[in-house]
């Protein structure tokens, strides 16, 4: 009798690493106990197994054997033979004569289940692994033989993982084998070539230019090689294929040879085995992660100032208008003390402009997937600026004087008032991304950190160059209007657009902490502004007035700053009610959707985005844009980035872009089409009435 295993990979990550541990040893204790009696440990009632034959054996032929997995419902699933940063593979012994040997299992092209950061490799529903066994020729075969064998296997869903195991016994003549050869991932004739360049491993695999590649992958067979969540870049150079796929963080050794099978996308493949070789480079990139050049930084540093100039008039900026427009209707003061606020100010955006990159690219240094107004997507920092806001809005209304904020009401002129508006100009103004920036932040991401901090700073010159302007320049401070009591009217109805903003900032606190945790924070906002009436008060009595600031807010602050992290609860994001149908973005969606032969459209978008709301409701929820996608047959999906997801961030960084919005149209078997930040009402329907 012959014995055959095959044997699972250890999973990375300690969780899995400890489960498989336990899993391994209980199927252990199950294999000592049939050297025996071969009985069933754990039973397969999860996924059930059988044994089939495709026909007779005869003499000096190899006789074809199934293994069919049928699970008992939809949410179980099984695992390939690397089953990657988690799971278990399955281990099959089979009671065959003397002389007769089981080869490699065959197995079908594998789909990718993404939770967390661990991907793994499974299948589901019903599917079966062939096993090819070698016969000798001068096997002595009477009758219809007796198989039997024992397998272990691991079932899971996406929250539990059960052994299964069973006693096999082959039946003859029964299942579809047709089928199941069918799916099975053929293997390439000719040889692929792999190269080990740096943290990448690169592979050559020949592959005729006329095969489709809806959305490839490539799934390692080789343990422990690869980082199998990581975005793999694919380009074409006439019937060659060159994969990139970043290596794993477990040091693998060099191996003598790659295997694996590439996935087209349309649930087939090909099985490919590389050696070492050379490996080319350039060809057209098809999918995954644009190796784009980065332009010069001369006109990174361009689009980055143009950019935020724009921002200025942007939608997202409206609320930061007030703040400015009060300070800038001073007229009347002296050229030298006009430049002087022009440079505070300039230096107060720049500095808050460079300060956030700096963040960003240390978060990102340090693992974090995390993008351009990452800022709002902390619970914590949306209360401060809601505090804030709620804050400017009392001031404008009078309620009391703020000395800090230069906000055109007399008080406190200057330097050090326009500083102050400078950062939280910057601070509001940066979360979207508007037409010239999104090039130069995408590419910021790229650069080395002192070459990005550049940009940054050249987006907070750009966002400040109209105020700098006026400093400077004294025939634009004369079109301004003269000073005069029309000054305190209009600082009142600035109140109303920082109003609205408080209200927009309650509402993204709810939808990023929940209604009670919005309730909690609208308390707390309460106590600040109670405490700054009783300012006003003493203010407008002429009597020392700030010390009563921290005496009334400071049982307020420290009852929210306790019940506010205990009511905190994330809710639960999806793709919201929308005139397009639009599913939930995921990358096994969007291959899906690719795969179809139908247009897609991609649209990236946030809560605190000003400007993905105005585009939502000039250009993309609408009867006309719906209409025009129904008859296209056009695929709509949205990425929710209100709340930090690292697989949108991932995606978004691929694209290169640093922040929302993001638009992206996808003609059938073509790659994205990038669309402007700033929508019209005509693109969308336009693209989908496209002859195709």
């Amino acid at each position: 009798m012959t014995d055959a295993t095959f044997f699972p990979p250890w999973p990375r990550h300690f969780a899995a690493w400890v489960f498989a541990c336990l899993a391994s040893l209980a199927l252990a204790c199950a294999a000592s106990a049939q050297e025996t009696e071969r009985r069933e440990f754990y039973g397969d009632a999860n996924i059930e197994v059988q044994l089939l034959a495709e026909d007779l054996p005869a003499p000096g032929r190899e006789w074809t054997l199934a293994l069919t997995f049928s699970p008992s419902a939809p949410e179980w699933h099984g695992y390939w033979k690397n089953p990657g940063d988690a799971g278990q593979g399955l281990r099959l012994t089979l009671d065959l004569p003397e002389g007769w040997e089981m080869g490699e299992a065959l197995y079908p092209v594998p789909d990718r289940l993404l939770i967390g950061d661990l991907m793994n490799h499974i299948y589901e529903g019903e599917y079966a692994v062939l096993v090819p066994v070698s016969v000798p020729e001068d096997a002595e075969i009477e009758g219809i033989p007796t198989l039997t064998g024992y397998v272990e296997f691991l079932a899971c869903t996406d929250r539990v993982c059960v052994p299964q195991d069973a006693v096999l016994e082959a039946g003859i003549g029964l299942g579809d084998f047709p089928k199941w050869r069918a799916q099975v991932a053929p293997l390439l004739d000719a040889q692929a070539a792999f190269d080990l360049a740096g943290d990448t491993l690169r592979l050559a695999i020949p592959l005729p230019e006329s095969v489709t590649l809806a959305a490839p992958h490539v799934f390692i067979a080789n343990e422990e090689l690869v980082d199998y969540a990581a975005a793999q870049s694919f380009r074409r150079a006439g019937d060659t294929l060159t994969v990139d796929v970043p290596l794993g963080r477990g040091n693998a050794a060099p191996p003598g040879a790659v295997e694996g099978i590439l996935a087209f996308g349309d649930e087939s493949g090909v099985r490919f085995r590389a050696v070492p070789g050379e490996v080319p480079t350039g060809g057209e990139v098809i999918a995954g992660p644009a190796t784009r050049a980065v332009p010069p930084l001369w006109t990174l540093a361009i689009g980055a100032l143009v950019g935020g100039f724009i921002l200025n008039i942007m939608p997202c900026v409206f609320p930061i208008l007030s703040l400015k427009a009060l300070s800038l209707a001073r007229a009347g003061e002296s050229e030298a003390a006009a430049r002087v606020e022009g440079l505070a100010y300039t230096a107060g955006v720049v500095l808050a402009c460079v300060a956030l990159g700096a963040v960003l690219l240390a978060l990102r240094a340090a693992g974090e997937q995390v993008g351009w107004a990452f800022q709002l997507q902390e619970p914590s920092v949306v209360i401060v600026l809601l505090v804030l806001a709620a804050a400017i809005t009392a001031n404008f209304a009078g309620v009391f004087e703020l000395p800090s904020i230069d906000t055109g009401s007399g008080a406190r002129k200057g330097a050090g008032g326009a500083f102050a508006t400078g950062l939280l100009a910057a601070f509001a103004a940066t979360p979207c991304t508007g037409p010239f920036m999104a090039a130069a932040l995408g590419a910021a991401l790229l650069l080395p950190a002192p070459l990005a901090l550049v940009l940054f700073a050249m987006l907070g010159l750009g966002l400040a160059l109209p105020f700098l302007a006026l400093g400077f320049v004294p025939a634009l401070r004369r079109r301004l209007p003269k000073p005069g009591a029309w000054m305190e009217t209009f600082r009142r109805i600035m109140a109303i657009p920082m109003g609205l903003t408080a209200i927009a900032l309650v509402w993204l606190t709810a939808q990023l902490g929940g209604r009670y945790f919005a309730m909690l924070a609208l308390l707390t906002v309460f106590g600040v502004i109670l405490a700054l009436w009783v300012v006003g008060k003493l203010q407008r009595a002429g009597k020392m007035a700030w010390p009563a600031l921290p005496l009334v807010a400071a049982p307020f602050l420290v009852f929210g700053a306790v019940a506010l992290p205990a009511s905190f609860e994330r809710p639960l994001r999806g793709a919201s009610a929308s005139l397009l149908a639009a599913q939930e973005f995921s990358e096994e969606a969007l291959a899906e959707g690719r795969a179809s032969g139908k247009p897609v459209f991609v649209w990236f978008t946030a809560d605190w985005c000003v400007t993905c709301k105005v585009n939502e409701s000039v250009a993309i929820e609408r009867e006309a844009t719906a209409e025009a996608f129904e008859e296209a047959e056009v695929i709509a999906m949205v990425g929710d980035w209100t709340v930090r997801d690292e697989a949108i961030t991932a995606f978004l960084t691929e694209q290169g872009a640093a922040g929302v919005p993001l638009y992206l149209w996808y003609e059938p078997g073509a790659e994205p089409e990038q669309l402007p930040q700033v929508l019209t009402p005509d693109t969308l329907p336009e693209l989908a009435r496209r002859p195709r």
